[in-house]
């Protein structure tokens, strides 16, 4: 059989993928429970980043995982329109032309993201299939797709006809930049060292008095209407109805008491702005203020801030304001202040507070059965922690602003009439106005936010409204995948939605895994240069060694550190594993037929490697089926590398060659073959590529009942293979051979030297044991004979380790010169003892220990203790040949 001596991922993965796509494995076959997983959608507008490859690697685990448990198994995928995201990759495009999409106007926009959609937005969904994800791609739905349509619509119009989505002015974020309102859990918020400006106030009555202002934010101070104080604040209690002058503008406005101002904050008086402050804004609805707005949509200054500010951009007006204050002597001082700014998620830029008209839904009506079924453990998060997190969250829900000022996107469906002013909510266009009859109707311009069909789809992809067959049979799903930021944007709204809608939990698990960093702890980035393209990686060290270094990397629910170091571990259990599969196929090639299993005859190492491969089994198992995928993952790589190709094969070795007798080569043939096709079936949903070749290769020569690896039913443990007695048996044996390759070390021997051992046992079974498997020793320890038994006498000279209650001696006679090894170990003594006294004196010396970093005296007393077990050791060593 031709085997390549290297594995090259890149001809097998791509090979065994498209087999497993052409043949249909991907979609749930078979009748009973099914099992689901639906995909976070990616954007339309992404490339594969390695966040990506973590999440996506861990769901392709599960789903694999259960697919070789017989399940119909059901990986739905999908990819998200990410509505402002999109549209800003097209709008630099037309930037590039010199024009925008104002001048082009909406269709034309649409036809060009729709253009760029078909041509581009199936980048990620092939570097998906890259990374080996077996999604049923039958079933591949976008977010803009007719049907998901259909059901924003439906729950849009269903919503508002319950008093759950409403229309008003309110201050939102407002991204200048993306020129749309920001749902608050799409605002990030970043500690900024900013300033605290002090500013004076005048009093009306043209006296010589002011009350001082302290403000962040002082351009906004042109749309002030009010200066606000505490009732219950003394020092204020007399200003409260009286008017002063906001300065640089000349208009009078009240002071005004109210019990949201911090009597501790600043001065205690804080400036009243209603559409430029959130907190100001409620306290303008209590006082029945005015809302005078002073920016518009892309913050520039309008001329409500006064002809001298008109045109300005928000921070150069702020210094036009701070330089006209201080030049009317209005500036009394300024102070550093740290204090949280919130930035789009999408471009960074900051936040402005707008007062605008907007969309919203009600969250409080949605969010009480969703917090019912945490609480009562239908839906469990892992990590335990993330419970608190969404808990506290949803019992502190605020309405969800669901507009955005961009055009690509699911259009608000709204129709206002022109003749009357009628506003008329309906799935459907209009035709007419139900109050006037006119037909002049014109759509609201906005857009959902692209969250909005997003929390629709664990129904939404299954064909809801309409109650279909998929609907029936995969919803509720089991377990959702995904990061933890999402768990506001995403997870609590799909389980809202869900329970409103179709009165279902949306699934039973959320696995929220960590966040891929840097080796500084610096989350990946685009912008901070530090991530790496995970097809360049694909491309060098093959998608199951990318799979398998980010699993075995990243314990559960933890974050993982990233760098190219960590991929080596996949890319040498790779290796590790194809080199041990093409020594077994090179060497079993001779041995005529297989026998059953019954006619086998088993020695120690046959058993043992059963026992460990049934332990092993059950472990990976009881892994997978708790999501604890890390926990698998180190499980069955220790099994292989280390009992499987470390120990069994070597012991192995010596029974396939052509002097070995017929039954022991054929046993050792079948042994080698079931165990290495089992591995393969446990690695399986980790590494599905490798193992596919593998074991597909072995079914050539071995009976296995399944036409494929990934549709081949994942091993059971049997309970008779699991024999402690065995195992403590071999790993005596272990122990002993380590020892004897401890003590050849000890005293330098070439690998090639035979030595003789004698062992002074305490038992007739250790003694058995030790006749039994001298070939062990041969093979392993490079031992040619091992005298055994409990009276054997201590040779000389000899040097020794103990092994449970063992005694192993090495004998040295005819090995080397015992006087020139006595000369070698007496140097290393006198050196030894040379630098243990220097290191005591520097101890000992009171000086040292006062004036040194303590760090320098932990370093040196480290020291003169691994000096000290150095010298004690080889003292021993000096005295096993006396």
């Amino acid at each position: 059989m031709e085997i390549s001596k290297t594995y090259s991922p890149q001809d097998i993965e791509k090979k065994w993928y498209r087999y497993w796509e052409d043949a249909g494995y991907f979609a749930p076959k078979g009748e009973g429970k099914p099992f689901t997983i639906l995909i976070p959608p990616p954007n339309v507008t992404g490339i594969l980043h390695i966040g990506h490859v973590l999440n996506n690697t861990l769901q392709d685990v599960v789903v694999r995982y259960h697919r070789m448990k017989g399940e119909p198994t059901l990986w739905l995928p999908g990819v998200d329109h990410a509505g402002i995201a999109t549209q800003n990759m097209v709008e630099k495009e037309l930037a590039k032309e010199g024009t925008t999409r104002h001048e082009i106007g909406r269709e034309e926009l649409l036809e060009r993201i729709w253009a760029w959609k078909n041509e581009k937005g199936n980048i990620i969904i092939d570097q998906l299939k890259l990374l080996g994800a077996s999604c049923d791609w039958n079933r591949q739905r976008f977010t803009m797709d007719e049907m998901l349509s259909r059901a924003v619509k439906e729950v849009f119009v269903s919503l508002y006809e319950d008093g759950l989505i409403y229309k008003g002015k309110y201050i939102i974020n407002w991204c200048p930049r993306c020129v749309t309102a920001l749902a608050n859990d799409e605002v990030e918020h970043a500690d900024e060292e900013g300033k605290l400006w002090y500013i004076r106030y005048p009093y009306a009555d043209k006296s010589d008095r002011y009350v001082v202002i302290a403000t962040t934010r002082p351009e906004t101070m042109l749309g002030d209407v009010a200066v606000a104080v505490n009732p219950h604040d003394s020092r204020y209690k007399e200003l409260i109805g009286q008017e002063l002058i906001l300065p640089l503008t000349g208009r009078s406005i009240p002071v005004i008491a109210d019990d949201y101002v911090d009597k501790d904050f600043g001065t205690g008086c804080v400036k009243v702005t209603p559409a430029h402050d959130p907190n100001d804004f409620e306290i303008g609805r209590r006082h029945d203020l005015p809302q005078l707005l002073v920016m518009d949509e892309y913050a520039i200054m309008n001329e409500e801030a006064g002809a001298e500010f008109a045109g300005l951009s928000r921070y150069q007006c702020r210094e036009k304001v701070l330089e006209l204050l201080q030049q009317q002597g209005l500036l009394e001082k300024i102070e550093k202040h740290e204090h949280a700014v919130g930035h789009c998620y999408r471009c960074t830029t900051s936040i402005e507070p707008y007062l605008s008209d907007q969309w919203f839904v009600k969250m409080q009506p949605l969010a009480r059965r969703a917090i019912e079924v945490v609480e009562n453990g239908k839906i469990r998060f892992q990590p335990a922690r993330w419970t608190k997190v969404y808990m506290h969250w949803m019992n502190n829900i605020r309405d969800w602003c669901i507009s955005r000022q961009i055009w690509w996107g699911h259009r608000i469906p709204a129709y206002y009439c022109e003749n009357c002013g009628q506003m008329i909510v309906a799935k459907e266009a209009p035709e007419r106005c139900d109050k006037c009859d006119s037909r002049r109707l014109r759509q609201d311009e906005d857009v959902l936010d692209t969250w909005f069909s997003s929390w629709l789809w664990p129904f939404s992809t299954m064909g809801w409204p309409d109650d279909t067959p998929d609907i029936k049979r995969f919803l509720p799903t089991q377990v959702l995948i995904t990061a933890p930021e999402i768990i506001y944007l995403w997870v609590a709204r799909m389980i809202m939605s869900t329970l409103h809608f179709k009165d279902v939990i949306p699934f039973d698990t959320v696995l929220l895994h960590g966040t891929v960093r840097d080796d500084l702890g610096r989350k990946m980035s685009k912008s901070l240069g530090n991530s790496p393209d995970p097809i360049d990686i694909i491309d060098r060290v093959g998608a199951d060694a990318l799979r398998f270094s980010m699993i075995f990397n990243t314990p559960k629910g933890a974050d993982v550190i990233y760098s190219d170091a960590i991929l080596e571990t996949g890319r040498n259990f790779t290796n590790k594993i194809w080199n041990a599969y093409r020594f077994i196929m090179m060497n079993i090639e001779g041995i005529e037929g297989l026998p059953q299993r019954e006619e086998l005859e088993l020695e120690l190492a046959d058993r043992w490697i059963y026992s460990r491969l049934a332990e092993t089994t059950l472990e990976a198992r009881n892994h997978y089926e708790n999501l604890a995928l890390n926990d698998a993952t180190q499980a069955i790589f220790h099994f292989i590398w280390n009992d499987y190709c470390s120990w069994y094969i070597e012991l192995a070795k010596d029974r396939l060659k052509e002097d070995a007798g017929s039954s022991s080569r054929l046993t050792a043939k079948y042994v080698l073959l079931d165990v290495m096709q089992a591995s393969m079936r446990l690695l399986h949903p980790i590494m599905p590529h490798i193992t596919e070749e593998i074991w597909q290769s072995i079914k050539e020569l071995f009976p296995l009942p399944e036409e494929a690896l990934i549709v081949a039913e994942f091993p059971e443990a049997k309970d008779a293979d699991m024999q402690p007695a065995i195992r403590d048996e071999m790993a005596l044996m272990q122990e002993s051979i380590s020892a004897i390759r401890n003590l050849r070390k000890q005293v330098n021997l070439p690998p090639a030297t035979l030595v003789k051992i004698v062992a002074k046992t305490a038992d007739d079974a250790q003694n058995a044991l030790f006749e039994a498997y001298q070939g062990y020793f041969n093979r392993l320890a490079r031992v040619e004979t091992i005298e055994s038994g409990k009276d054997v006498e201590k040779p000389k000279p000899a040097i020794s380790a103990v092994v449970r209650n063992i005694e192993l001696f090495l004998p040295l006679s005819g090995l080397l010169d015992i006087e020139q090894e006595r000369e070698r170990l007496q140097k290393q003594i006198d050196k030894l003892e040379k630098d243990l006294t220097g290191i005591k004196k520097k101890l000992d010396n009171q000086n040292f220990i006062q004036n040194a970093k303590p760090e320098v005296v932990a370093k040196e007393r480290g020291k003169y203790s691994e000096v000290k077990t150095k010298l004690e050791l080889i003292q021993e060593q000096l005295q096993d040949l006396a």
